[in-house]
């Protein structure tokens, strides 16, 4: 394999290492704080849209506290108050300025939450809103020895920044007026259908590529073999297929070196790194759209001479002049794209990219048997719920899902991500998937159809359809867990496999075909035996 093959599997490894669903968090639930009468909401996000002087202003976000009045999820229904400074700031005891229905705001400190809320009630406030002391949000939980709490009026946490800047107008003499409501998200949002139908799609194009290729590989092996062993032994290796067959091995190893590319993102997430990875996506998304391209465009005719005539390039090894014509193309759309990749349609640029690179992988890197598809996806499936979910007891928060996210980076998340804007949500965001809850599943599912047609099987008697049909099952079962936990990052591989590879095996055991797919796979095509000659004989 050549130096630039190598460089691009290492590329497509990186990419597989993100396997995530998430659609972002408006709901927090917490175990630390259990809930008792009186202290039993749920931690939701509340909009805190703001009115300076009778003109709109900046909408805030803050979080509810497991105590108080539960708010209105519709903004139509959410009264508009006036906003009242606590004097005290601490809103500790009774504020000496005289409320009749106002917001008050008061400082993070010096006593309990649920003190502030009932000094708050009692002198006449609509609700509370507490500053923090910190940049973040922080959970409002009630004390460990208040069992009985009673508090009449909401109560929503601020960041730093919201709070001080709320408070300078407030200094100023400003007239100030909020609202408070907590939105709830949609059940089913379209970004989610259009992101299934992506993922689904995506491996049905590289499985067919996939499997149209090994037929064409395995005619111009028949081909060469009729035509006798000189032109077989004169071959200067420009046409080589570059296909990579995974062995139990690397399966294995991919866990391990994922991991450690993954922790590393977690100590090293800043903005230089994620910068790094862009320039990797870039090369990666190169590669795939130039791949693809040439391959569609070699369909027509027209393209056909330009797309079978190779000139050896160094560094990169036999390229077809088709590849080069549309190589300047492709490297503009990738600069372009992380140039802009902050505006709001950039999604579409990565989006394109991810999944050039995606179906180029699947047509490279392949899994030869369904040994090592049940190994690799075995892996792959305890590899994520550790580092979605047992992480969180190692690192205190999970590692996936922060790495995804890009905290601490000042970016909005990695690229090595598919991601649709939510349309109809009203906290916006995006619903994503990782590289690699497409790719490793994929593999297998493009194994299956290589099979069916190297043995000739049809759609129905195949193992395709209902591996295909697995994948899309297993996604799905992925969104509706997403909405059942209120947007928290699921582990997409913890649905998928099952689904995926139980139907697979499954299925073989019932055919009786088990032996075959787990042990030869792709079955061996007979050849002629070829005897050389000793020289001089």
């Amino acid at each position: 394999m050549d130096t630039y093959k190598k460089v691009y599997l290492l590329i497509a490894l990186l990419a597989s290492s993100f396997c995530l669903g998430s659609a972002g968090d408006i709901v927090h639930h917490d175990d630390v704080a259990p809930k008792r009468p009186g202290c039993e909401n749920n931690f939701v996000l509340v909009k805190v849209p703001t009115w300076i002087n009778g003109v709109e202003d900046i909408e805030y976000v803050g979080v509810g506290a497991r105590f108080g009045l539960t708010l209105e999820s519709k903004e139509k229904h959410a009264n508009l108050f006036i906003l009242a400074l606590a004097d005290p700031p601490d809103c500790c005891s009774k504020p000496k300025n005289k409320l009749s229905g106002e917001i008050i705001l008061a400082h993070r400190g010096n006593c309990s939450f649920t003190t502030k809320a009932n000094v708050a009630e009692d002198a006449g406030a609509s609700a509370i809103l507490i500053i923090n002391n910190r940049t973040e949000l922080f959970k409002m939980v009630c004390e460990v020895n208040e069992t009985d709490v009673k508090i009449g009026i909401a109560s929503v946490m601020l960041p730093q920044d919201a709070g001080a800047s709320l408070e300078k107008y407030l200094t100023s003499s400003s007239s100030v007026k909020v609202q408070l409501y907590s939105p709830r998200r949609p059940v089913v949002d379209v970004a989610e259908v259009f992101l299934w139908l992506m993922a689904v799609g995506t491996i049905l194009c590289a499985s067919y590529w996939s499997a149209w290729s090994a037929r064409e590989a395995a005619i111009e092996q028949d081909k060469l073999l009729k035509d006798g062993l000189d032109e077989l032994i004169h071959m200067d290796g420009v046409r080589s297929s570059g296909i990579v067959n995974i062995n139990t091995t690397s399966a294995i190893l991919f866990v391990v070196i994922a991991s450690c590319f993954l922790v590393m993102l977690y100590k090293l997430m800043s903005y230089w790194f994620i910068e790094v990875l862009v320039v990797l996506f870039c090369i990666g998304g190169v590669e795939g759209l130039q791949t693809c391209l040439a391959a569609l465009l070699s369909c027509f005719r027209w393209f056909q001479p330009a797309g079978e005539s190779f000139v050896k390039v160094p560094f990169f090894g036999a390229v077809s002049y088709l590849t080069l014509a549309v190589s300047p193309f492709c490297i503009a759309f990738a600069v372009v794209w992380a140039v802009f990749r902050s505006i709001s349609f950039a999604w579409i640029g990565q989006d394109i990219l991810g999944i050039a690179l995606i179906i180029t992988v699947l047509q490279i890197v392949r899994v030869p048997n369904l040994k090592v598809g049940t190994i690799l996806l075995s892996c792959a499936f305890l590899y994520d719920i550790f580092w979605v979910f047992v992480s969180k007891w190692l690192f205190k928060e999970s590692v996936m899902i922060v790495v995804a996210r890009g905290d601490k980076s000042g970016e909005d998340g990695i690229p090595m991500l598919l991601k649709i804007p939510r349309m109809f949500d009203p906290w916006g965001g995006y619903s994503i998937i990782g590289f690699g809850d497409i790719i490793l599943p994929g593999l297998l599912v493009a194994f299956s159809l290589r099979y069916d047609w190297l043995v000739k099987k049809n759609l129905r008697a195949g193992y395709f359809l209902w591996a295909m049909t697995a994948y899309g099952l297993g996604l799905l079962v992925t969104y509706v867990a997403l909405n059942m936990m209120d947007g928290h990052g699921q582990p997409a591989l913890l649905y998928i496999v099952p689904f995926t590879l139980g139907t697979f095996l499954t299925l073989g055991k019932q055919r009786g075909d088990l032996k075959a797919l787990w042990t030869m796979g792709e079955p061996e095509r007979p050849c002629r035996h070829i005897q050389f000659q000793p020289s001089g004989s």
